[in-house]
């Protein structure tokens, strides 16, 4: 089924989000929230992944973000028990609405409230990265690994997305920081910034704000192929997950690097 999932979720890319690209009318963008937008091609997609999906599994259900955002007891539904796709119809939406790359579409499988199958697609680049549990990740049927060495904290670069982060965690973040190699704000598409670790583009990505549909494809691609992710305070991602902040990381040794070094006092306390 990987390669079937991976052949509808390419099918749509290529009839309904590629096609969009550039060529958006100014009715066919919204906003839902202050600065998150949708698109028709987010809505198309969805549907249309909605019902590959649910064809290639009967029985199965989907959260998408474009139903959450519609109907947020849709994202009950991850903890409910049975198989769930979980669906990011366009990643990179504000990008992919101001004509810019990357957005990708993500793609993952929940069993009873484990992730065993991730897929990322990046739309423009026709790149795809899998990962099925225990099968390893793979991009474009090569098989991905992170780095196994870690270098000092000096010798790490990645991502901090600031945007959502709030003030106190922000100010210390952003007094420790420096002793990092260097970092960025990202690219707006956590389907670009998972590959890119497991890639080795960049050694880690912190985010704050965690939707399953940005975070559960990645994060079992990265896991996968060797690397970590874990909330601020060191427990496990998982689906069901509704607390914020995760640290993304190549290996085991430079998540511990990352985490002492933003946080030399101790983890932060992370509510539910």
């Amino acid at each position: 089924m990987l390669d079937q999932v991976s052949d509808l979720i390419r099918e749509v890319a290529q009839t309904v989000v590629l096609p969009r690209f550039r060529k958006l009318a100014a009715d066919e963008v919204h906003q839902k929230a202050p600065g998150d937008l949708v698109t028709i091609a987010d809505q198309e997609s969805e549907r249309a992944l909605t019902r590959g999906l649910t064809a290639l599994l009967p029985g199965s259900v989907v959260v998408g973000e474009e139903a959450v955002a519609a109907d947020p007891s849709v994202q009950d539904r991850i903890g409910a028990g049975g198989a769930v796709w979980i669906v990011d119809p366009v990643d990179g939406t504000n990008n992919f609405a101001a004509g810019k790359t990357p957005f990708c579409v993500m793609v993952a499988l929940v069993r009873d409230g484990e992730t065993v199958a991730g897929w990322i697609l990046d739309v423009v680049d026709d790149r795809l990265t899998t990962a099925e549990l225990g099968s390893g990740a793979f991009r474009d049927g090569v098989r991905l690994k992170t780095r196994a060495d870690s270098p000092a904290a000096a010798g790490l670069h990645g991502v901090i997305s600031w945007k959502y982060l709030p003030d106190h965690l922000r100010d210390q973040v952003d007094a420790h920081a420096g002793a990092l190699g260097g970092y960025t704000a990202g690219r707006h598409c956590a389907g670009y910034e998972y590959p890119a670790t497991v890639a080795d583009e960049q050694q880690f990505a912190l985010f704050w704000r965690i939707k399953p549909w940005d975070h559960v494809p990645g994060s079992l691609i990265v896991r996968e192929a060797g690397g970590v992710t874990r909330h601020l305070d060191g427990l496990e991602y998982r689906p069901v997950h509704r607390r914020r902040g995760l640290l993304v990381a190549a290996n085991e040794e430079i998540w511990q690097t990352v985490q002492t070094t933003l946080f030399p006092d101790g983890p932060p306390i992370i509510e539910d």
